[in-house]
């Protein structure tokens, strides 16, 4: 366990307040469109380019910021350059922007989204550091301020699972062992009604026969968990799994790593932390929709005990796996997971989130999600929910032509055949989803991590696919209304 203090868990969010008058003594931002032509003001002249926060001096307000066109994208992007710019001024702990008429209330919370999670930092270390912006007022006439406060409350509870995904993904490997993410887990879900946490030890997991966990974590002197959490609302008629991968290091086993670039893999649970913050933050919300969250979490290491190439492995369930090479581990845990929550708990349908292949970092870049999905409702609702979430999505093709690349010669199938590494990592893990049960499996090894800032993204754990996961599970919740 840590020996010196680590940051909170979630980490601090900005205060948002709505207000119709301005505050004497405080900062005022005012924002510009590109469309209004060029703002001046104290000297300075602002053309409305969005994200660009100039600062103004005199009587006048303190900065001005650009909003472009206007899109909600620039909204985010302009939230998030505006809380960063004034962080930069030790004195100033509260922002008021006033919004020049604006009323569109998407735009307003895309603000909100941008100042909330824009801002955002995470570092070990005994230096406090900048304090930072601690609230945002936002200047607007008082009869939108009903709508605006439902937005505000709704935005403020997505950007704390963001907040919660990129925090557990940025703690450091020499704390984040499968115990203390099992127990960081419960901790979190603890003051939520609604969610139950169970977590299971490797006693459990080898009377049950979770032999891909155990394989990838038997290397590792910290042993695997699985997190389970559960959220049952009364009258939901729908049930969501969810499976997040969770290795918590990741070195490559036997088929190591190279050196250059390992020092990142302790993001490499950053698909089971989408899937803890999405669960805790849907219970918070309080949709209408049944949640199970499986998080299988190891620490793929070296030693004596490691799993080996050319080694057959047996799931729950009883499939086998040939090994062909050990830093292919995240299938090798969500295999176990997808079978015993397809099989025990018999859901609607079936969602994985994992940093899974290179091979979608080379196809999409390191800002959209790849997804698969054997479902076109499914994939539908994912796409709709990623777009409600400002967070983008390609849906990638199952090509049948690679099953047969799967199947095995000693064992059922084949951990790693070659080939187009996304789609046969994809076909890999239908094997293991029992039934017609809709499936997709989310691979976010690109955009979950960043190495620099962009609209309301900060270097390391992104949190991407979090809220994703809650505008999914709201897509069934208001289906059930619908009815």
């Amino acid at each position: 366990m840590a020996r010196f203090p680590l940051p909170a868990i979630p980490s601090r969010l900005i205060e948002l307040e709505l207000a119709e008058a301005p505050r004497r003594g405080v900062p005022v931002a005012e924002v510009v469109r590109s469309g209004d032509g060029p703002r001046e003001i104290g000297g300075v002249r602002h053309m409305g380019r969005t994200g660009e926060v100039l600062e103004v001096g005199g009587d006048g307000p303190r900065w001005l910021v650009g909003v472009g066109d206007g899109t909600v994208r620039d909204w985010v992007s302009a939230g998030a350059a505006l809380v960063r710019a004034a962080g930069e001024d030790d004195r100033v702990r509260t922002v008021q922007v006033d919004l020049a008429g604006e009323t569109a209330g998407e735009s307003v919370a895309a603000l909100a989204t941008g100042a909330l999670l824009g801002g955002y930092r995470f570092k070990v270390s005994s230096d406090a550091g900048k304090p930072g912006v601690r609230a945002l007022r936002l200047l607007t006439p008082s009869e939108h301020e009903p709508e605006y406060s439902r937005r505000l409350a709704r935005v403020r509870v997505l950007a704390e699972a963001a907040t919660v995904a990129r925090d557990l993904a940025n703690t450091p490997s020499n704390i984040k062992n499968p115990e203390w993410l099992a127990a960081t887990a419960e901790r979190l879900v603890s003051d939520v009604p609604g969610v139950k946490a169970t977590i299971r030890d490797e006693r459990w997991l080898a009377e049950q026969g979770f032999g891909g966990v155990l394989a990838v974590g038997g290397g590792s002197a910290s042993p695997p968990r699985l997190i389970e959490l559960s959220y049952r609302p009364r009258a939901a008629s729908r049930h969501l799994l969810l499976v997040g991968k969770g290795i918590t290091f990741d070195t490559g086993g036997l088929s190591i790593k190279p050196a250059e670039g390992m020092h990142l893999m302790r993001t490499d649970m950053a698909g089971g932390a989408a899937v803890i913050a999405a669960t805790r933050a849907i219970a918070a919300l309080r949709l209408n929709v049944r949640v199970t969250a499986l998080v299988p979490a190891a620490e793929n290491h070296v030693s004596g005990g490691s799993y080996r190439p050319g080694d057959v492995v047996r799931h729950y369930g009883g499939k086998t796996t040939e090994v062909s090479n050990t830093d292919a581990e995240g299938r090798m845990v969500l295999a176990d997971a997808l079978v015993y929550g397809s099989r025990r708990f018999r859901p609607d349908a079936v969602v994985d989130v994992a940093t899974l292949t290179g091979a979608m970092k080379v196809a999409l870049g390191l800002r959209i999600g790849g997804f698969f999905a054997g479902d076109d409702d499914l994939a539908s609702r994912i796409l709709a929910a990623g777009t409600r979430a400002g967070e983008a999505w390609w849906r990638m093709p199952l090509l049948e032509e690679h099953a047969g690349a799967v199947r095995g010669e000693i064992g059922d199938v084949r951990q790693s055949p070659g080939g187009p590494g996304g789609i046969t990592a994809a076909l890999f893990l239908r094997e293991f989803v029992e039934g017609a049960t809709p499936w997709a499996h989310l691979d976010i090894a690109g955009p979950a991590r960043a190495e620099k800032p962009y609209a309301d993204v900060t270097p390391g754990g992104t949190g991407f696919a979090a809220r994703t996961l809650v505008e999914l599970a709201a897509s069934y919740a208001e289906q059930d209304q619908v009815k």
